[in-house]
């Protein structure tokens, strides 16, 4: 298709011919072309007439189109791209000069990385702008990410776009003295070629100059740091076709009709990138563990990692891993992050002082909240002030880009270096006010947990909250609570070992005791019974001592697999028990003893102290006796069947399932209920051990019920692996195939010693 040079048609109705040529709807041209089908309409129909470089370039790859006719295309849209030209005002009739020094473009940094699909987020409004009017995009985050550096780089690339003038104002949003939107407006005019007498001094009409003359431009103006939207409002044009870009690290979630793109750390191989091309491929190649470890260091932000480039770009004899031992030392991390004038804590400095004293306050005792999250109700206690005007700071703060909201929760993170930042910032702090509030603070959780904690005891109502109106109201809402602030009140247990309260350490772990059991995967509970182990050892209760040793045993043996360690606490809590009169703990502890030996290999050690843990039972007087006995039972008939005594073990099970339905006095039907649960899977399992396929399957599914009726899911993933062995044996390979799959995922998650099992269960062929 020839088209001589002074015969080109408009880009409109020759798009549409090399279109139609093709067969592709418009539709189709645009998602191959990556273009929107709104631009693309507005150019075959002559709304828009020239298109920038980059969208011609994608249309003739798109349309596959031969040499003569990607010229013919490129020639019709070079037509139709606007000229500089002078601003016709009323007030002045000389053309534009050139912008001042001050509005230019800043240059555009050679080694920028990544942010790839943000720049082609942009390109596509750039290329809308002017079709229903002007283009705003708001560039938000947390300081130190780059927003200024990428509305640079999106402002240069775009530039040939917009050739009536390409402007940016630093707004000055975190200073003292932010810029007056109507002095922008005047050096905007001045800039377009408007005299300097003829800006008017009074704002409405300076306003309406404004608007007047910038919609007669195809303009870019980027207006970077804006501090809030009653500063940009007034400089964001209503008609034309210009490019507003607008940088903040406040969310500015007043201003409508914009676009926004929330920028976020880099991954780690970006900020590998990065740092290789301000140092060189070749220092990263050389040390590239060194480099994602100071990449990781710097938590992925941008400002950061530039900072750690610029120090080792200075010192090219520098070791990477010097820079990663330096960075290493929470301490003195922040201090390491400096580079010349570059430096991360002047940056957060600037956001931190223009907040609100109680802003700032919540900000820097947040940081004295347990794990990598927290809740307005933490922050409340810890900066001593009401839940509402905790969720009211904490969500300011995250539109200021300081905080982290939780997507789907009511939660608040830090990044990592805004946490060294604002926990310095402690020192701002009276110690003793410090002190106080972190004592109430742990109080109020523990009492909280313990409350909790109590929805799962048949025996004891949940009493004690400290705010009733916010009280876990049933057994799910409390696992809720008790699952979301785990690092809080684990914490808390810790703080108060640590200040002296030992008996309310003591009383809430006692409280946890039915909660840990559906709860076995958690591997925080070794730690939480270590916290009652020492308690107990410092109030000199040689009974508490080894109940709490007890359970320490059991944690080790079930939520952290360490045998060794849970065979060494049975002892311990045996010498406890002997030392107190307490036949039902010595008999716990020859159960979990029992238990560690079993895991270790010593089967028949653990009968023998399995047998003697049935003795102790059968002799203590205590009421819970009868549920020990019943639980030794069950692990006496476990053991036996590892042994290759199935038959055996089937009697023992059975017996203990004939006790659970006869019920034993003073036991709450709850709590046989789980029992019961407990001797059906055993018996599944026996069952299994014998090949009696169809019996077993019947009885593990029926545990499997109950486990997830109880949401015990530490019973329930397990239980879900036996029943899938037994539908594969029985021939119903599609149940056994979900099963396995669903049972491999819940035991990954848990970190299940069985999680292998499942695995090679799943590696066997389907027609195996």
């Amino acid at each position: 298709m020839n088209h001589p040079t002074g015969d080109t048609p408009d880009i409109g109705p020759l798009l549409r011919t090399l279109r139609a040529r093709t067969g592709l709807s418009q539709e189709a041209l645009a998602l191959r072309a990556g273009v929107s089908v709104r631009a693309l309409a507005d150019l075959e129909r002559g709304r828009t007439r020239g298109p920038q470089r980059h969208t011609v370039a994608a249309l003739v790859e798109a349309l596959a189109l031969d040499a003569a006719d990607a010229e013919a295309l490129e020639r019709a849209a070079a037509l139709g791209r606007p000229r500089p030209r002078p601003a016709p005002t009323a007030h002045t009739a000389s053309a534009a000069p050139p912008a001042s020094a001050e509005l230019r473009l800043p240059p555009d940094l050679p080694d920028f990385t990544a942010r790839e699909e943000a720049l082609a987020c942009l390109r596509a409004v750039a290329d809308d702008a002017g079709a229903a009017g002007p283009a705003v995009v708001l560039v938000t985050g947390q300081p130190g990410l780059g927003k200024t550096a990428f509305a640079v780089r999106a402002a240069h690339g775009l530039a040939e776009g917009f050739p009536d003038g390409r402007f940016a104002v630093d707004l000055r949003g975190t200073q003292p003295d932010p810029a007056e939107p109507y002095e922008v407006m005047r050096r905007v005019l001045c800039a377009l070629g408007v005299g300097e007498s003829a800006v008017p001094h009074g704002r409405e009409s300076r306003a309406t100059l404004f608007q007047a003359t910038v919609a007669e431009r195809r303009m870019l103006l980027v207006l970077d740091n804006a501090a809030n939207e009653a500063q940009v409002r007034p400089l964001l044009p209503a008609s034309g076709r210009a490019l507003t870009l607008v940088t903040s690290r406040s969310a500015l979630a007043g201003l409508v009709g914009v676009r926004r793109i929330a920028l976020d750390v880099l991954r780690r191989e970006e900020s590998v990138a990065l740092l290789s091309r301000t140092i060189g491929a070749a220092r990263v190649a050389a040390e590239p563990q060194a480099a994602r470890d100071l990449s990781d260091l710097c938590g992925q932000l941008p400002l950061a990692v530039r900072i750690a480039a610029q120090r080792l770009a200075a010192r090219p004899g520098e070791r990477l891993a010097r820079l990663v031992s330096q960075l290493s030392d929470e301490e003195s991390r922040l201090d390491a992050l400096r580079a010349g004038d570059l430096e991360v804590r002047a940056t957060f400095a600037l956001s931190y002082q223009q907040l609100a004293p109680t802003a700032r306050r919540l900000l820097r005792r947040a940081t004295l909240a347990d794990g990598v999250d927290f809740s307005p109700q933490t922050a409340a206690l810890l900066a001593g002030c009401t839940l509402r005007q905790a969720r009211r700071t904490a969500e300011e703060l995250a539109d200021g880009g300081l905080l982290q909201p939780d997507p789907a929760a009511e939660r608040y993170r830090f990044h990592d270096l805004l946490r060294l930042f604002a926990a310095e910032r402690l020192t701002e702090d009276d110690p003793t006010e410090l002190a106080g509030v972190r004592k109430r603070a742990v109080r109020w959780t523990l009492a909280r947990a313990r409350s909790a904690a109590l929805h799962f005891d048949a025996e004891r109502p949940p009493t004690g909250d400290p705010c009733p109106a916010t009280a876990p109201r049933d057994a799910g809402e409390a696992r809720g609570w008790l699952e979301s602030e785990r690092a809080q009140w684990t914490g808390a247990l810790r703080q108060a070992l640590g200040n002296g309260d030992h008996q309310e350490v003591l009383d809430t772990v006692e409280a946890m005791h039915w909660f840990s059991d559906r709860t076995q995967h958690w591997e925080q509970w070794a730690d939480v019974f270590r916290c009652s182990v020492a308690a107990a050892q410092a109030l000199g209760s040689a009974r508490d001592e080894a109940l709490h040793l007890n359970y320490l045993a059991w944690s080790c043996n079930l939520c952290v697999h360490d045998y060794p360690a849970g065979l060494a606490a049975a002892r311990e809590a045996l010498t406890a028990a002997r030392r107190s009169g307490d036949l039902l703990q010595a008999g716990w502890a020859y159960g979990y003893g029992a238990g560690a030996l079993h895991r270790l290999g010593r089967a028949g050690e653990a009968v023998a102290w399995l047998k003697d843990a049935a003795a102790c039972h059968r002799e203590s007087t205590a009421p819970q006796s009868r549920l020990a006995e019943l639980t030794t039972l069950n692990a006496m008939g476990a053991h036996l069947r590892t042994m290759g005594q199935p038959e055996e073990a089937l009697a023992i099970h059975e017996e203990s399932a004939r006790l659970c339905r006869t019920g034993i006095p003073g036991q709450s039907e709850d709590v046989l209920g789980l029992f019961r649960v407990h001797a059906l899977y055993h018996l599944g399992l026996d069952h299994s051990a014998l090949n009696r396929w169809e019996r077993a399957e019947q009885l593990l599914r029926q545990a499997l019920e109950g486990f997830e009726s109880a949401d015990m899911t530490a019973w329930s993933e397990p239980a879900r692996l036996d029943l899938a062995v037994a539908l594969r044996r029985l021939g119903r390979k599609t149940e056994a195939r979900t099963a396995l799959e669903a049972a491999h995922r819940g035991l990954t998650r848990q970190n299940h010693p069985r999680r292998s099992e499942a695995e090679r269960e799943l590696a066997v062929p389907a027609d195996a």
